[in-house]
């Protein structure tokens, strides 16, 4: 039997810049988690002609959907920290007690969207700006 975690198990959680983050964000959809690292060339003579590359510094991006709710808790502190240039705590899980990054991000995109027959939503794209750790999954 395959395993696998639907999207819909999968959790982010807000708070206050410089906390571990414990509310959850319900008001989320269609989440992209990039984690990525720049690349150093450490090509010598010696490997044979071939180019020889190292990772360096990491980056990660979440990026979301969310219905515009002005209302809702975590619809508002993404918008403040938006307009505010602040910085908003996100933990990022696969899962409840999953896995995944918990650090201070930016929020450097907030587009909203109004289509004629949907609710309007907003496009968020949360940079990672202080990384507090990778939480690994409980027993």
């Amino acid at each position: 039997m395959a395993s696998f975690i639907l999207g819909m198990a999968a959790k982010i959680y807000f708070g206050e810049a410089g906390t571990t983050p414990t509310t959850e964000m319900g008001n989320v959809r269609d989440v992209t988690l990039t984690l990525e690292a720049g690349e150093a060339d450490v090509t010598t003579r010696a490997n044979q002609g071939w180019r020889a590359t190292a990772p360096t510094l990491r980056e990660c991006t979440c990026e979301f959907e969310m219905v515009w709710d002005p209302d809702d808790a975590g619809f508002a502190a993404i918008k403040t920290a938006f307009l505010s240039a602040g910085l908003i705590a996100l933990k990022i899980l696969d899962k409840a007690s999953g896995q995944g990054p918990d650090g201070d991000f930016a929020i450097t995109s907030f587009s909203r969207k109004e289509a004629l027959e949907e609710a309007i939503t907003v496009s968020v794209t949360a940079k990672l700006s202080v990384f507090r750790s990778w939480i690994e999954p409980s027993p």
